[in-house]
């Protein structure tokens, strides 16, 4: 069975940076695509970026474009998301997820294995 863990998160001033993390284990990543999500305190999730099956595909919302990166270390079993300059508005709990997705083409349309999610805080 497929996990996923987050870890990275924490305190960051405004226009800082930080590296979220989501490890897997359980299962090859093979046919896989990933995502992350984020959901601030009162508000729904919502969905930050996401990476095919083979990394040859790519989305971000409008908010992170520019500012965030994901990637994929399948040696390390890691994917990342880079996020910089950040804002008050990036605060939220970052999730990473895990769906099917074979054509290295999209996104994967929907999620079934889900992180425990790691706390992004800007704040000065």
């Amino acid at each position: 069975q497929l996990q996923l863990v987050e870890s990275g998160g924490g305190l960051v001033q405004p226009g800082g940076s930080l590296t979220l993390s989501c490890t897997y284990s359980g299962s090859p990543l093979d046919y896989y695509g990933i995502g992350w999500f984020r959901q601030a305190p009162g508000k729904e999730r919502e969905g930050v970026s996401c990476i095919s099956t083979g990394g040859g595909y790519t989305n971000y919302t409008n908010s992170v474009k520019g500012r965030f990166t994901i990637s994929g270390d399948h040696a390390k079993k890691t994917f990342y998301l880079q996020m910089n300059r950040l804002e008050p508005e990036d605060t939220a709990v970052y999730y990473c997820a895990a769906g099917y997705e074979m054509t290295n083409r999209g996104c994967a349309p929907d999620y079934h294995a889900w992180g425990q999610g790691t706390l992004v805080n800007v704040s000065s």
